[in-house]
């Protein structure tokens, strides 16, 4: 048995939009390959290895997505501790720095837009802390104490 995908209800939304937006390409795919078959020998037809090739890696999407889906657990966390679906604010207790993260399933994780997985280090570590805990998270550059300054869902 698979286990399951953790992902916010955002997150669900946003691979049930992707699946439709492949599922619709499917039949351009198709003409793509159809087209560059009728070119000649496919012994040699580049465009023909192309299209099969990219073919392949949007049916491997389709599949990898579908089966995030199948196995999808949504969690929307509560205020109460930090789960997935959180927004925690932290402060930095070596420098003072205060910053936001979203905790959120795999596939969701964007450290560049303050979204982090909660199997990352600091989101696994941040994982049932609740508002005034100070938690140590192991970083290869040594351990971050960080106190948790509030928790919301949004």
């Amino acid at each position: 048995m698979q286990p399951d995908t953790l992902m916010t209800s955002e997150g669900r939304a946003a691979l049930e939009a992707e699946l439709a937006e492949l599922i619709a390409r499917r039949p351009a795919m198709a003409a793509k390959i159809k087209s560059a078959r009728e070119l000649g020998d496919l012994k040699e037809n580049a465009e023909y290895h192309a299209a099969k090739e990219e073919q392949g890696f949007f049916e491997t999407r389709i599949i990898v997505v579908e089966n995030m889906l199948r196995t999808a657990k949504v969690v929307d966390g509560d205020s109460s501790s930090v789960t997935v679906g959180s927004h925690v604010g932290i402060k930095d207790l070596d420098d003072g720095t205060v910053e936001t993260w979203i905790i959120t399933g795999v596939s969701e994780a964007d450290p560049l837009e303050s979204r982090i997985s909660y199997e990352s280090p600091i989101g696994s570590a941040l994982l049932g802390a609740a508002v005034g805990d100070t938690v140590e998270i192991p970083l290869p550059r040594g351990t971050m104490r960080v106190e948790v300054t509030s928790i919301d869902t949004k």
